[in-house]
Order: C-alpha cells, then structure tokens, then sequence
C-alpha cells in the first residue's frame, strides 16, 4: 500500500477548536464564497426584470426564459474555469487563484447593475450580459471547490467544521440576496424595482469584492505543507496532474453527481420556484422575496448549529442519509401548481432541511475523494461540470416543464440524480479510499 492510501485509509485525530488564524483564514476565504452565492442567488431571483431589461420579448415568460438561460451560460462556462485555474493552483498555489476568482465576480456584478439596457444600446446589451456571465463562470468555477479544499488545507482536522463554517457563509450570501431585495421592493415598490431597483443588488455586490479582495490579501500559501509532502511529492511535470486525474476517474466522475444533484434541488428551491411565482403565476413579489429570506434564515443558522456537531460522526454518513432523504422531499415541488402563496411557503420550508444538510456537506464530501495534489483540477473538472449540466439548467427545465403540462416529470429527474451520486460515491469510496475525515 502507498504512502498516499495509508494517509487515506487513517482515520483523522480532529481538534477541539479551530484556533484565531485558522478561524481568521476562513473567514477570508468564506465570505468571498458568500459573494459567489450571493451573485448567484441575485441574477436568478431577478431573471423576471433581467428578461425585460436585456432580453425584451412580447410574453414576459420568454423574456424571463432567456434571462435565466443567460444563467445558465455562466455555468457552462464554470468547467473551464474550474479546470483552468483549478490545474494552475495545483501547480502554483492556491492564494492568487483565490484573489483572481473573487475579484471576477464582483466585476461582472458591477458591470450588469451599470449596464444600459436593450433600449439604450440596442443588442450590445446582452451580449455584454453575457459576456459578463461568462466571466463569473470563469471564476466560480474554482471559488467554490478551491476555496473548500484550501479551508481544509488550513483546518486540516475540522472538515465537519469546514464544511459547516463555509455553508453557513454560502447560505448567508443566500440570505442576503432576497433580503436586499425584498428590502429595495419594500422600499421602493414593485414598479420601481422593476425599473431600476433590481440594479442595486448587483452594484452592492461588485463594491462587497473590494473588500473581500483587501480580506485576502493575508492569506498564507498552502502547496508546499509538510502535510502534502507526506502524501506525496507535489507534482514537477504537466502531464503528472493529469495522470492522477485519470487515476481517480471514478472520483471525479462522483463528484458531478454529489455536485450536480443537489445543485439542481438547490437552484429549484432559490431560483426556479420564486421565478415560477413571479413570472408565471403572477404572486406578490415582496411576499416571495420575504419567503426566500425567510428560508435563508434557516438555512444559515442551520448550518452554523451543523457546524457544531457534524464531526462527532463519519462525513460519510452524514452524506449517505442526507442524499437518501433528498429522493422524496423534491417531490414537495408538485404541490405548487397553481398560484398560492402559503402553498409556495409549505413547499420550501417543506424542504428546507434536507436541503440545509446537503448543502453543507457537498463540497467537504466532494474533497473527500481526491488527494490533495490534484483537487484543484479534479474538484475543478468534477464540480464545474456537475454544476453547469444539472445545476445551471434545473431553473429552467422547471419553468419549461411546467408551461409544458410536464411539471411531474423534474422531481422524478431529480431524485434519480440524487440515487446515482449516492451509488457513485460508494463505488468511489471503495475504489480509492477518502482522503478527508473518514
């Protein structure tokens, strides 16, 4: 057995409490992924105002379609970032990476919220949009699993504690999206937020980077630990990355899926379900809003209490029974077929806590694959590709299908993405051991 499936196959000794730097570091790290969730969360929620601003179409349901495939495109573009600069950290270091991603995203944030419209610039508009999506998709495409497997680099024996820290700032990102909105909406009024209000958001979010950027700028190096050089020599050659990618195809492919499955749930629940509201059933937008600020409360002090616990037991475990559950609750999708707002409200506290699990322990499992020589590229290949095939479309595929009469065939999609990333995962697990928690 190899130095590096010894590593993998001991069980990690974890540490009471993270220490001042430690908790330090990642909290650089993490509020730029509360950015990313942030942006994220906000071009979703106002696809409706972004159709109509960019993507002008006589049915208000077409314009918010291209919107939100304008939202999908950014993830398309995330499996190239995440490989690019996934396999540029692996073999130059983790920290001008993270600087790099962070101040992408904010910049395209800026660039949509001071953008003239279609109206005033004519078809340049959305090809700006577009590039601007691009752009963040780049550069998400390695915040998220390069972030996740840098924390654990710094905090190598708190991985439950990782995965709860980072979740309860992703969540926050989430929090704060339909909070500043429903704020401006509240504010300003429906017709006023629809005019220009949904501009704010992105602005905030563009000027947020420069701090996070200043947040980064201390952050230690983290290629040359003592700690990889046990599990093996940092790879010297191109082709050396590559070859240990191959050899845990089985991994990265578990990765698309782990990613991938909860990812569509996800963007359902954040996205597909408040834009079923507002475009197509014509809800209030500020009781929408106050929904999904109201569930974005729970899952952010959820995941701060998982944070808590979720190392008392194997991360594996955790993973297994929170997937499992995932099968039946998306299924809560079907019961919102026709206008109600106390309906929509059942559904997405319905299935806000299998969510909350999911969603803080996907990445850390994901990590949980892979050596940590080659997670840039394979969590960057893995988790880019999952993201952009499943979670990039599934706002999308919902408001298609249901437009269709056919909304009772996405949960059966869903569920069925959920069942292959648990099989995988074990197959995974059985092949190459994990390298994080146990």
């Amino acid at each position: 057995m190899s130095t590096e499936e010894v590593v993998a196959a001991a069980p990690q000794q974890l540490t009471s409490k993270a220490s001042r730097s430690e908790r330090r570091n990642l909290r650089a790290l993490s509020w730029g992924h509360a950015l990313e969730w942030y942006d994220w969360a906000i071009f979703g929620l106002l696809s409706v105002y972004l159709g109509a601003a960019f993507f002008p179409s006589d049915s208000p349901l077409a314009s918010t379609l291209n919107a939100l495939a304008v939202f999908a495109v950014g993830f398309v573009a995330r499996p190239l970032g995440g490989v690019v600069f996934g396999f540029v950290a692996d073999r130059f270091g983790r920290r001008k990476i993270m600087i790099f991603a962070v101040g992408a995203v904010a910049l395209g944030s800026f660039i949509i919220g001071v953008l003239p419209d279609y109206q005033s610039i004519g078809v340049i508009a959305p090809i700006i949009v577009v590039a601007a999506r691009l752009l963040q998709g780049l550069s998400a495409g390695v915040e998220a699993p390069l972030g996740t497997a840098y924390a654990l680099e710094l905090v190598p024996n708190r991985p439950g504690y990782v995965a709860g820290f980072f979740a309860f700032f992703n969540n926050l990102g989430n929090l704060l999206a339909p909070t500043s909105i429903f704020l401006i909406s509240l504010l300003l009024g429906p017709e006023a937020l629809a005019a220009y209000g949904w501009r704010i958001p992105f602005i905030v979010g563009g000027l947020f980077g420069l701090i996070v950027l200043w947040l980064r700028r201390t952050l230690p190096e983290t290629l040359d630990t003592a700690a990889i050089r046990t599990v093996g020599a940092i790879p010297t050659k191109d082709n050396s990355v590559w070859r240990d990618v191959r050899k845990y195809w089985l991994s990265v492919l578990a990765t698309v899926f782990i990613v991938g499955a909860i990812q569509a749930y996800n963007y359902t629940w954040i996205a597909g379900l408040p834009n079923l509201a507002n475009g197509t059933f014509g809800e209030d937008p500020t009781a929408v809003f106050a929904i999904t600020t109201g569930m974005g409360v729970f899952l952010t002090v959820g995941a701060f209490a998982l944070s808590r616990i979720l190392d008392r037991f194997p991360m594996s475990r955790w993973f297994v029974i929170a997937r499992i559950a995932a099968i039946p609750t998306i299924f809560l999708a079907l019961l919102y077929s026709q206008p109600g707002i106390g309906t929509l409200a059942g559904v997405m506290f319905g299935g806000a806590i299998v969510l909350l699990l999911n969603m803080t322990i996907f990445v850390v499992v994901s990590n949980s694959l892979l050596p940590q020589h080659i997670r840039g590229t394979g969590l960057g290949l893995g988790y880019g590709l999952g993201v952009a095939i499943f979670g990039g479309t599934a706002s999308y595929l919902l408001l298609w299908l249901q437009s269709q009469g056919m909304m009772w065939v996405f949960p059966i999609y869903i569920a069925t993405l959920c069942a292959i990333s648990v099989v995988l995962y074990v197959l995974a697990k059985r092949r190459n051991g994990l390298f994080v928690g146990k």
